[in-house]
């Protein structure tokens, strides 16, 4: 069984690396951030609190975000491991989680600002379907315009430079310390995230010793 981690600021990677690396090793990818989404879109009672945070712009408190994880992971469908993407984000939670888990690793991307200015500043998104585009390496065929439905591409509220400086602040501030806790721990691997995304996955199965990444069909 594997257990990892996968850490990195805004446009690092860590959902497209996550992916990449279950898909044929068979482990379950767990996106803290698409659980929230869930139970939101759901209407779940914890969808309700989260709402309630997010409209009165404050974070999700570390007991309720401890509390998703707790119930995810207590699903128990990830036979072969799982890679945890969004988790934890500072210093309490990666308490709770070094406590109550035993993982294999953490995975480090490593991504300079300015690279990750280029990159979620070039992000669009379709109002209309909701598809994503990325102006970089996936710009739709018709200019502005989504290639499934043809609406005009917007601009995501949180992907303008005001938002991604504030978010940039909050990561090195609250989750780069995390990092420092699993350094203790001797399970932190930094990765080059600059590279191309199979690059990037190469450099990850290579550093924890995980057969090469195979793609499915």
């Amino acid at each position: 069984m594997r257990k990892y981690v996968i850490m990195g600021v805004q446009g690092s990677g860590k959902g497209t690396q996550s992916t990449m690396l279950c898909a044929d090793l068979d482990l379950v990818h767990i996106s803290v951030g698409d659980l929230f989404r869930w139970h939101v879109q759901s209407h779940t009672k914890l969808g309700a609190q989260v709402r309630r945070a997010m409209k009165a712009g404050e974070l999700v408190s570390d007991d309720l975000v401890e509390s998703v994880v707790r119930g995810r992971l207590d699903q128990h469908d990830w036979n072969f491991g799982f890679v945890i993407d969004g988790f934890p984000r500072n210093g309490r939670q990666a308490e709770f989680f070094m406590e109550s888990y035993d993982i294999d690793g953490v995975i480090h991307l490593e991504l300079p600002d300015d690279e990750v200015r280029r990159r979620v500043l070039s992000r669009r998104l379709c109002p209309g379907c909701g598809m994503d585009y990325n102006l970089i390496a996936d710009r739709p065929e018709v200019e502005g315009r989504c290639d499934i439905c043809g609406t005009e591409l917007i601009t995501r509220e949180d992907d303008t430079p005001e938002a991604l400086a504030a978010r940039l602040h909050d990561y090195y501030e609250k989750t780069r310390p995390v990092l420092e806790l699993f350094r203790r721990k001797e399970v932190v691997h930094d990765i080059d995230a600059t590279a191309a995304s199979d690059q990037v996955q190469a450099g990850i199965r290579e550093t924890l010793g995980l057969p090469a990444y195979r793609p499915k069909g």
